[in-house]
């Protein structure tokens, strides 16, 4: 699939290399290296339906990158109070009422997965929504642009000015368009950072040189990468860099709503004067204004390419033409390869958005959505693991009896302390103790609200208890909450003689 910007055009007659190892060293010779250079893109500013919306969803995301991380969500005790944290000192990830610990990483594998069946679903329906609407590499790159008309006007001012010889007025209108870029870099790079440790807490910090130095290089590779992949790499980045253009083709079919070029309505295309007849032609009067709006320098005319992030600017600028010439509007729009053969063929179009790809990808997405929000939802208050001890596995006292010990992990993930009582069920007879506490049936303890308590047991079994080392479960008891874990007590009575 080409790029109109970065077309070659044919080669004339005349002398010139005669093999294609010959005109590729030509062409090395002439532009300095194997590949041609980029050819910059100057889109033109457009009005209509689909650039208002791209703005709405500019300026909606934006806000949500920039604002969240100031965003309090009250929490008891010495809680973080911020609202979405991943809180790396606390190993502790919260979302406002949400609060995920290490071990529950699974829940964050979840949501990816729902987020790509998601992607998966809208791509199937409606073509490279995302891509064009809700990427960062497209909001960030409208931005840029837009502070780039700030500066230098629309498409043919900034041509002109970027073929102009080097003035004050160019030099200050490159430098101040660059010096926003760098800024909005660097606020991009300082909002991410906010996300991982507390937002007020690190903003006096940086400016003080008392951050983590993590802090500071994080802050400046994102500046980097926003400043090069928006401000200068911008389409490259999706057609090179990004692998979904290349994914999203395996969900696509003649049913997918695209921006299409409705060419059964457009051709004959060809110039158009004032008082000319349409008879015996088409309503594409061959303007280009679709190709100078497009912001990856393609022609939507040449058919469906890899290239078309389907943000809908090209179908403003038509739209825009048709009005001038008196000509309906939606030659270019959202349709389906399917409905243009259909009115090609002088059939009614039809769209189908129940099929059989919509339908699986559906349907995981609800199973998928269903299981991570069961298991939210029913997310164990308290936790419990124990450990035995291995060395020694057992002791036996000068009474018959036999004592095994176990170190007892209890996480309490409630925002208040919980005082819980320990038991364990399988041993008859057993006795269990705290160091310095006697022997009891129960053992009590409190643990602190988001933590874990490490707790030494002693479980002794009177003297003829078993024959065999025994399954056992131990149990913890709280206000509202219990849990349980599995172990094993050994009597050594297998190595008895």
């Amino acid at each position: 699939m080409n790029t109109v910007a970065n077309r070659e055009p044919p080669e004339g007659p005349g002398p010139g290399p005669q093999s294609a190892a010959e005109r590729a060293r030509a062409r090395a010779k002439d532009t300095g290296g194997l590949y041609k250079p980029r050819v910059p893109i100057y889109p033109k500013l457009v009005h209509g339906k689909w650039r208002r919306i791209k703005w709405a969803l500019l300026i909606a995301t934006l806000a949500i990158y920039y604002v969240t991380p100031w965003i309090r969500w009250e929490r008891p005790g010495a809680l973080p109070d911020q609202a979405v944290l991943v809180d790396f000192f606390g190993r502790r990830f919260y979302f406002f009422g949400i609060q995920l610990w290490p071990q529950e990483v699974y829940f964050i594998t979840g949501l990816l997965v729902m987020a790509a069946l998601a992607l998966f679903l809208v791509t199937a329906l409606f073509g490279r929504l995302w891509c064009g609407y809700a990427c960062p590499q497209t909001v960030w790159t409208d931005l840029y642009i837009y502070v780039e008309r700030m500066f230098e006007g629309d498409r043919n001012a900034r041509m002109r000015l970027a073929a102009a010889p080097w003035s004050f007025d160019k030099l200050w209108r490159k430098g101040g368009k660059h010096a926003v870029w760098l800024g909005v870099a660097f606020a991009t790079g300082g909002a991410w950072i906010f996300y991982f440790r507390d937002a007020p807490t690190l903003l006096a910090e940086f400016w003080t040189g008392k951050a983590p130095i993590t802090s500071y290089i994080s802050c400046a590779i994102l500046t980097a990468t926003t400043y090069v992949f928006a401000g200068h790499m911008r389409e490259q980045v999706c057609i090179y860099m990004c692998p979904w253009p290349r994914i999203q083709g395996a969900m696509l079919d003649d049913h997918s709503l695209q921006v299409t070029y409705r060419r059964d309505r457009g051709e004959l295309r060809g110039p158009h004067k004032k008082g000319q007849t349409w008879e015996g032609r088409g309503d594409c009067i061959d303007c280009h204004a679709c190709v100078v709006a497009c912001p990856m320098g393609i022609d939507i005319r040449d058919g469906p390419q890899l290239e078309c992030i389907n943000c809908g600017l090209c179908i403003d600028a038509c739209d825009e033409i048709m009005d001038r010439v008196g000509r309906p509007r939606d030659l270019i729009a959202y349709d389906t390869d399917f409905a243009v053969a259909e009115r090609a063929a002088g059939r009614k179009p039809f769209y189908q958005f129940v099929r059989a790809r919509t339908l699986y990808y559906a349907l995981a997405l609800v199973l998928v959505s269903g299981l991570v929000g069961w298991g939210l939802l029913n997310r164990e208050p308290l936790d419990l693991h124990a450990l035995r001890d291995r060395n020694p596995m057992f002791v036996r006292l000068h009474d018959g009896s036999v004592r095994n010990g176990y170190t007892l992990k209890i996480a309490n993930r409630t925002f208040t302390a919980q005082t819980v009582e320990i038991a364990i069920v399988g041993v008859p007879g057993a006795r269990l103790s705290a160091p310095g506490d006697p022997p009891g049936a129960v053992v009590r303890t409190t643990v602190p609200a988001n933590e874990v308590r490490g707790l030494r047991v002693f479980v002794t079994a009177p003297p003829g208890a078993a024959e065999a080392s025994l399954p056992a479960v131990f149990t913890i008891r709280g206000d509202k909450a219990s849990a349980e874990t599995k172990t094993t007590f050994l009597t050594g009575a297998e190595s008895a003689p």
